[in-house]
């Protein structure tokens, strides 16, 4: 009885090991790295202007938007519209066009929005501007109008430009 009873414990501490281990590497991971120095205080954000061949107008405010709110809110930094901000993040709305990305019986199936934004991040006088493009792809179905699809799509195409925005700015990934 004394050994059944040692084997139950050894087998419940595997098991509670095991659950433990499993539960610490598959955790939630928090990329909220912003590096800032001490002395930048400031920034001014310009992405009003869009250069891609289809303009969808709600796109570059909503966009501008998401990104300042998120710079104040995960940052020390203020809003400034002075020329003399210790950072300068200027962009352009660079490519919003739409592919046909499955056929099934010559018919098309799924469309592929395609949305790129054009970066220049200007961070003092002394260093040259940083430039990078983000680009995401947005499925949906080729039996949605482009109007109906942009519309259903605009929040998730504004938050993950902007998080990638974000993380190219401030994050060291």
């Amino acid at each position: 009885m004394q050994a059944v009873k040692k084997i139950y414990i050894l087998l419940i501490s595997a098991i509670l090991i095991a659950i433990f281990n499993f539960n610490s590497g598959c955790g939630v991971y928090s990329f909220v790295d912003v590096s800032i120095p001490d002395t930048v205080k400031t920034f001014r954000l310009n992405l009003n202007e869009n250069r891609a061949p289809y303009v969808n107008p709600q796109l570059s405010p909503s966009l501008t938007e998401r990104l300042r709110q998120k710079i104040v809110n995960q940052t020390k930094l203020s809003q400034t519209n002075s020329e003399n901000a210790h950072y300068d993040i200027v962009g352009y709305v660079s490519d919003y066009s739409v592919t046909t990305t499955g056929v099934t019986n010559k018919t098309e199936v799924t469309n592929r929005l395609t949305v790129s934004v054009h970066i220049t991040f200007l961070r003092s006088a002394n260093l040259p501007p940083e430039e990078f493009d983000v680009s995401r792809n947005f499925e949906f179905s080729a039996s949605q109008t482009l109007q109906t699809a942009q519309s259903q799509l605009l929040d998730e195409m504004v938050r993950s430009l902007t998080d990638d925005i974000f993380n190219r700015l401030f994050s060291n990934w």
